[in-house]
């Protein structure tokens, strides 16, 4: 009698365990029971998974509540739940961008840097261009200058010793002595006044005697003295007179002997004192006589 009530007592809970199993195990036969569909609504792999964290969160079914449906209660957070991937996303590309902008940013600033010190680079060459250009044409310029002081230097000392005649006299002496006439000092006058206030000219002076050997050359001094020393008197340099006793002795353009004591004088002109003043005045001979 004791064991049938101690079986009756166990059935009843036996017969709630059995119920209870049974309605936890049906939901999940159910689910075991669904077709798979395509390779597509399957969760993805580990490897897929790997390779890219940032599709899982997305491709996950979503499941909520404790049969796999949508908790009303939970729905804010499962929406945050969704979307905070793709803030993340959002956020990596904003950074990503932002980069690549201060990248251009510092690239351009670079650039724009490079053209300003190329661009400064070729105006200090084009200055210094400008300023060799303009010193070679001052260089040019004093080159030439240079070369025509030059060239007339080499004219001057050319031209130092290059005299040519203005005019000449013959001063006669009568009977052989040193003594001026009033003829002879009219020529030594007009000879001075045609000379006086210019430069370049020296005379020239041969004096003749007939008589010869020593005693000829004696006298002609005498008398080349005597115009020496009037020229002297009346302000002409001793050192524009060169002067030559010749005695009885013929001079180059001479032909005929010597008849007569006299003095032949010529007046010599450089050619540089030609081309700064006017030519001694007296073109013609003193005596009388065109100039050659």
């Amino acid at each position: 009698m004791k064991s049938d009530a101690t079986s009756r007592n166990l059935f009843p809970r036996q017969f709630g365990i059995l119920m209870l199993a049974s309605a936890i195990g049906f939901p999940a036969l159910a689910q075991q029971a669904q077709p798979t569909g395509d390779a597509q609504s399957a969760p993805p792999s580990a490897a897929q998974q790997q390779s890219s964290p940032t599709a899982q969160p997305l491709n996950k079914a979503p499941k909520e509540g404790f049969w796999g449906r949508v908790n009303p209660m939970a729905r804010k957070k499962w929406v945050h739940k969704q979307i905070d991937p793709i803030n993340d996303r959002l956020t990596e590309l904003d950074e990503v961008n932002a980069k690549n902008a201060r990248d251009i940013q510092d690239v351009d600033s670079r650039a724009q840097a490079g053209i300003h010190q190329a661009q400064s680079t070729a105006d200090a060459a084009n200055q210094t261009a400008t300023a060799a250009g303009t010193q070679a044409q001052q260089a040019g310029t004093l080159a030439q200058a240079a070369s025509g002081h030059v060239d007339r230097l080499n004219t001057t000392v050319n031209g130092l010793d290059q005299y040519h005649q203005i005019s000449e006299a013959d001063v006669a002496f009568r009977g052989g002595q040193p003594v001026l006439s009033a003829a002879a000092r009219k020529q030594l006058d007009d000879l001075t006044a045609s000379v006086s206030g210019h430069q370049g000219y020296i005379l020239e002076m041969e004096a003749h005697s007939p008589a010869a050997g020593s005693v000829g050359i004696q006298n002609s001094q005498h008398l080349a003295e005597a115009v020496k020393r009037y020229f002297v008197e009346h302000d002409i340099p001793v050192y524009r007179m060169h002067a030559v006793a010749l005695g009885n002795a013929r001079g180059e353009e001479d032909t005929k002997p010597v008849r007569a004591s006299n003095v032949h004088i010529r007046v010599m002109e450089n050619s540089l004192a030609a081309q700064e003043t006017a030519p001694p005045q007296g073109a013609a001979s003193l005596n009388g006589a065109e100039r050659p």
